[in-house]
């Protein structure tokens, strides 16, 4: 993709990354987008750089607006590797350039590369930089989602520079939401926000409410937000913004996700009258086979649905290693507002739903106790059992979400 120009002299630089399928773990079914910015002014400033494998891509897009090395300014948003681990080459072309950043920026900078003969200006929230017609206010965000990250706001562009902050995992040949959502749909678009959300950035909840508050507070115009990955919101920012919100506030469906998984298919036989209990009280159900589903999308659904069911069978008297990978994985994300149960067979021994319930109180979710099990297969009256626990859960999810209603 050629550079894109998304405001008057700020144009999109970035790389598409079609082939991408593992994030650092995440699945990314449709691949993703590393996104910087070029500003030609008076002082040429470029926000963010890309992964290195995209090195040349960027310099490419560069070089197609100005020579690389009148480059004036280079401002790091975050210094993760996929979007700094080309600031080596970046800088070998850009001999003069002063490198804005914040100081935990620095630091992990100096961590990775060789930074003695690089110039560095460490700026923190409200501090400001002239280059020409437009002005850029940085804005610290520490630990959305890690310790160094900071937003770019060009003020008389009202365009919020957001870095990973309402991205999606996206390889798309749209460079905007409404051209995506012409080729694709609204709902297509708003699912890869609360894929990203839900497994990046749900342990921040409270942080992003307080930093969009700050933002608020600084009475800053923003009719743009442009992440570095996915597409530039344009049409209609001030909804991902309201959509940010409403899930660090925990904002869920009210239905029910069954996450599971079986070694001989007795606790996946369980699964399927528990299922049919939760729609006969009206609440919608999914169920998820975990080494059949990537644990990215598993997640997803977690975070779409107000309860959740983990299915276990019990190995060497503990959950199996899949669920309990789920579990540990989980807990790591801090998810709240959510309301839990287990279920699961087990042979001459039990424990797996005793360990679940455990890793639930660790997480500080609501839960519906006892769960069920049965020993080897469920026989007819332990389907029945299911349906009934089912149906029970079904009712606890209810109440429970009407208290987020």
């Amino acid at each position: 993709m050629k550079a894109t120009e998304i405001k008057s002299d700020i144009f999109w630089v970035g790389a598409i990354d079609w082939a991408i399928r593992d994030f650092h773990g995440y699945i990314t079914p449709k691949g993703t987008t590393y996104n910087n910015y070029l500003i030609l002014d008076e002082q040429i400033t470029l926000i963010d750089t890309v992964k290195y494998d995209f090195a040349k891509i960027t310099i490419n897009n560069i070089s197609s607006l100005i020579e690389p090395s009148k480059i004036n300014n280079i401002v790091i948003n975050h210094i993760e590797p996929d979007h700094a681990s080309s600031i080596d080459r970046i800088m070998a072309i850009t001999p003069n350039a002063t490198i804005y950043i914040t100081e935990k920026g620095k630091k992990g900078l100096d961590r990775h590369f060789d930074t003695s003969k690089w110039k560095f200006k460490i700026v923190k929230t409200g501090d400001s930089l002239n280059i020409g017609k437009y002005n850029l206010l940085f804005i610290e965000t520490p630990m959305l989602h890690w310790p160094d990250s900071m937003m770019t706001y060009v003020k008389e562009a009202k365009l919020l520079i957001s870095q990973d902050a309402f991205g999606q995992h996206i390889a798309t040949a749209a460079r905007f939401d409404d051209e995506f959502v012409e080729c694709a749909s609204h709902a297509e678009l708003e699912d890869a926000v609360i894929d990203y959300y839900a497994n990046i950035l749900m342990p921040f909840g409270h942080l992003i409410k307080t930093k969009i508050s700050e933002i608020q507070k600084l009475g800053i115009e923003i009719d743009m937000i442009a992440p570095d990955h996915g597409v530039i919101w344009r049409k209609e920012p001030e909804k991902v913004i309201q959509t940010y919100l409403d899930m660090a506030d925990g904002k869920a469906d009210s239905r029910v996700v069954i996450i599971y998984d079986t070694m001989w298919h007795s606790t996946e036989r369980m699964a399927l009258p528990i299922m049919e209990g939760i729609k006969e009280e009206g609440v919608d159900c999914k169920i998820i086979k975990l080494r059949a589903t990537p644990m990215s999308a598993a997640i997803k659904e977690f975070w779409k649905s107000r309860g959740c069911l983990i299915g276990t069978p019990t190995l060497n008297n503990i959950m199996f290693p899949s669920v309990a990978e789920f579990l540990t994985h989980l807990r790591g994300l801090r998810p709240k507002n959510r309301i839990a149960a287990a279920f699961g067979s087990y042979g001459w021994g039990g424990g797996a739903v005793k360990e679940a319930y455990e890793e639930f109180k660790k997480m500080g979710l609501e839960i519906v106790e006892p769960g069920i099990q049965t020993l080897y297969r469920p026989s007819t009256e332990d389907e029945k059992q299911c349906y009934e626990f089912g149906k029970g859960f079904a009712k606890k999810v209810k109440e429970y979400h009407a208290k987020f209603v």
